[in-house]
């Protein structure tokens, strides 16, 4: 009887590397789910426990906002800009939304479009979520939304590849990779075996199901630019699918950002040796902290609008009035001018000045450019509550 060794079970697990004809080995994943099954030891149980109340925290948490569309708003751009800026953009929240509102300046990152066209590919493919399931099919309209008319936009938007794609360090070639991904005629079949995994009725736990989703899709890497991007769409995707979130507010680009290092050991790990637990494990750290420090600030804006409700209530006279409204609309329009102002309450350019100076005063409004003349203003202690200490000061 021939005896199976379980390390060189356990190695070829998630996959095999491949010889293939230009001397480099690619890796082949296997389909999920990964055999041997997902082992929920104690503690994986504990952390599957904790990312699930966390998870329901947090969508209790957004109900409980005056406007919870709003705060979608937010977090739909904060998770913009730190998913782009993994990949190498330099534009902050600020940037975004300045340039959202056509407010550009010639300080502003020349990438602030790509973080734009994230914003884009997360609204279209939450719309269209009400009318397609997650599959191969919307992952490729989200990638031709994410990647039109911007850097790697030559590389077929929407496509698959039919070419080979290697990761690593910046100029090493495919023999030097970190990680090859499957050779491109393989890729229609792993994709389609991704698909049938996510819809397949078992009794894998949905956080985990979403976990080994996201790392397969890295791991087949079917375009030739935006892999990362997407496959960190899809977890939100996934949770508003399957119900978790009854909106998508749950976003581990920031969490992959502090812990990139791990992040990829992590994903490696998996191809190398089979270690589908240490990701998950991970993977659920990461959605109890994000949804922990998501509710926190939900909780955070609810303290911070009835505290400047009263500061305008309390120092603006006859003007509280158009201070209440000013600051309900700066929650949609958080970057704004005099002349904002001056539209939306439909006042003499004097009279909003003088409101604006006043919404400074007691901190509500913050100037930005420096500058005597066509100034700009932030809504500073609610931008605060998405930046990192650092991007506040910029």
């Amino acid at each position: 009887m021939a005896i199976i060794n379980r390390d060189d079970t356990m190695a070829t697990r998630a996959g095999r590397y491949v010889q293939q004809p230009g001397g480099f080995r690619a890796f082949i994943p296997n389909p999920l789910p990964p055999e041997p099954p997902i082992t929920i030891s104690v503690n994986l149980q504990k952390l599957l426990s904790s990312a699930d109340f966390a998870l329901g925290r947090l969508d209790g948490a957004i109900q409980t906002l005056p406007n919870p569309d709003l705060f979608v708003f937010m977090y739909v751009r904060k998770e913009a800009v730190l998913s782009s800026q993994i990949e190498g953009t330099q534009s902050s929240l600020q940037n975004l939304l300045a340039a959202e509102v056509k407010l550009f300046d010639p300080e502003m990152p020349s990438d602030v479009n790509e973080v734009i066209n994230y914003v884009r590919a997360i609204n279209y493919g939450l719309k269209r979520l009400d009318e397609l399931p997650v599959s191969v099919r919307l992952i490729r309209e989200i990638h031709q939304e994410l990647m039109q008319g911007v850097r790697g936009g030559h590389l077929t938007p929407g496509e698959l590849r039919t070419t080979q794609n290697w990761i690593g360090p910046s100029g090493c070639t495919l023999t030097e990779a970190t990680f090859v991904p499957p050779p491109p005629h393989e890729i229609p079949q792993a994709l389609s075996d991704l698909e049938r995994f996510l819809n397949a009725k078992d009794d894998i736990p949905v956080l985990i199901r979403v976990g080994l989703a996201h790392a397969q899709f890295e791991t087949i890497h079917p375009f030739l630019d935006g892999n990362g991007r997407i496959g960190r769409l899809l977890i939100t995707f996934l949770l508003v699918e399957k119900r978790l979130l009854s909106r998508p507010v749950l976003y581990l680009s920031y969490y992959f950002k502090r812990h990139r290092a791990e992040y990829y050991d992590r994903l490696q790990a998996v191809r190398d040796k089979g270690d589908w637990e240490g990701w998950i494990s991970f993977f659920l750290r990461g959605v109890a902290e994000v949804s922990g420090q998501a509710a926190e600030t939900a909780a955070a804006i609810l303290r911070m609008r009835e505290k400047y409700r009263a500061k305008i209530t309390d120092t603006l006279g006859r003007a509280a009035g158009n201070g209440h409204r000013v600051m309900d609309a700066l929650f949609e329009k958080p970057i704004v001018t005099v002349a904002t102002i001056r539209d939306w309450l439909n006042v003499t350019p004097v009279a909003a000045n003088n409101l604006v100076q006043r919404l400074v005063e007691i901190g509500l409004l913050k100037e930005i450019t420096g500058y005597a003349r066509n100034r700009r203003f932030r809504f500073d202690p609610y931008l605060r509550l998405f930046e990192d200490p650092q991007e506040a000061q910029t």
